[in-house]
């Protein structure tokens, strides 16, 4: 391979990637976690779920992959230590794709749910962000990938708490990219504008799914690659955010 101007000219399919958040097989996370895979390297599928992440995790090695599912809550600091410590010493890339949402109005929103989307996704991801940074810098290298939304940028009723929640997560993203983009640690924020394609969507909105037609929503295939390209930017022209989403959605 050649030389593409720093740490991307090294080979990238020697190492490890984790994903963190991976769910159904159909979802974002497993498309993610198939990805990189499909690029040689070591997967750690990580979820709350096991027969979930045991799935995907499966399906990636019965396509010649090398993958390992590992129950994690990324809400817990001893869960997310230890997931990073059986990693080993080549970590190369890192996705933080938890968050659930939650439709409630301001003067109903119980204070419990506001708490728990924090935690899933400010507190989550900055417990992952920082110990896929402390397993990084003695390589001086790697990307640390965070799944962000429309919410991330604005807040709209009935979406306060999810908005709060995820502009919080950008803001630790931005915090990880200006301390330790320096020391050669990759840091991006994802702003998924739109609804991705998969078993979610559709139980949940199956005519708004229909109404969508053809490519009117993310499929998670097309955003994983989109995930590929940031890990493999060059050294001298990183993005810090990129906002994805399907050609007819507006913005």
């Amino acid at each position: 391979m050649a030389d593409d101007g720093g740490q991307r000219g090294i080979s990238m399919s020697a190492g490890t990637a984790v994903v963190v958040g991976v769910g159904e097989s159909r979802g974002l996370g497993a498309a993610l976690a198939r990805r990189f895979a499909g690029e040689g390297l070591r997967v750690i599928v990580a979820g709350r779920t096991s027969a979930r992440i045991e799935e995907v995790a499966r399906g990636i090695r019965d396509e010649g992959g090398r993958a390992e599912a590992r129950t994690v809550d990324a809400t817990s600091e001893s869960d997310v230590v230890g997931l990073f410590e059986a990693v080993g010493g080549d970590l190369e890339l890192v996705a933080y794709n938890v968050g659930n949402n939650a439709m409630e109005p301001l003067l109903t929103l119980p204070a419990e749910v506001f708490e728990r989307l924090w935690r899933q996704n400010a507190l989550g991801g900055f417990l992952v962000g920082r110990e896929a940074v402390r397993h990084m810098l003695p390589r001086g290298r790697g990307s640390v990938l965070f799944t962000g939304a429309t919410a991330s940028l604005r807040a709209r009723p009935p979406f306060v708490a999810f908005a709060s929640a995820k502009a919080a997560l950008r803001a630790v993203a931005q915090g990880l990219a200006r301390e330790f983009g320096p020391q050669g640690i990759h840091v991006a924020h994802v702003v998924i504008d739109g609804v991705i394609h998969g078993d979610y969507a559709e139980a949940r909105f199956p005519d708004f799914v229909r109404a969508k037609g053809e490519d009117g929503l993310l499929e998670p295939d097309a955003i994983a690659d989109s995930y590929w390209a940031l890990h493999r930017q060059p050294n001298s022209a990183w993005t810090q955010e990129l906002d994805l989403r399907p050609f007819k959605e507006p913005f």
